[in-house]
């Protein structure tokens, strides 16, 4: 396989989050009563992840969905990042694809 000097879907991402540009918008913005719990008790402001979400910092997630997210920015399909809150317990950061609305809930509210 040739290789390239042109960088691939991902590395443009990682650039624009080195350079503290969001790559998508985020539209409306809601969190289920869990997140909100969440956030509260770990003392974290939601819009310190979204302002992560929306940088390509996707959190905890495989390199196949960090593909699949950039893949996703790029043909305008659903976002989705994974954060490790306090104790360990999981926040899930949803933008839907038409970028219309973008959720905060915990796995099991899904």
């Amino acid at each position: 396989m040739k290789k390239t000097n042109q960088p691939n879907n991902v590395d443009n991402y990682r650039h624009s989050l080195a350079r503290d540009v969001p790559l998508f918008p985020v539209g409306r913005t809601v969190a289920t009563p869990g997140a909100l719990t969440l956030l509260d008790h770990a003392g974290i402001n939601a819009s310190a992840l979204l302002a992560r979400h929306q940088k390509g910092d996707f959190g905890d997630i495989d390199e196949a969905d960090r593909v699949a997210n950039a893949n996703a920015i790029r043909h305008h399909a659903r976002i989705f990042s994974a954060y490790i809150l306090g104790r360990g317990i999981r926040i899930w950061v949803i933008t839907e694809a038409d970028r219309s609305v973008t959720t905060l809930l915990l796995p099991e509210e899904y």
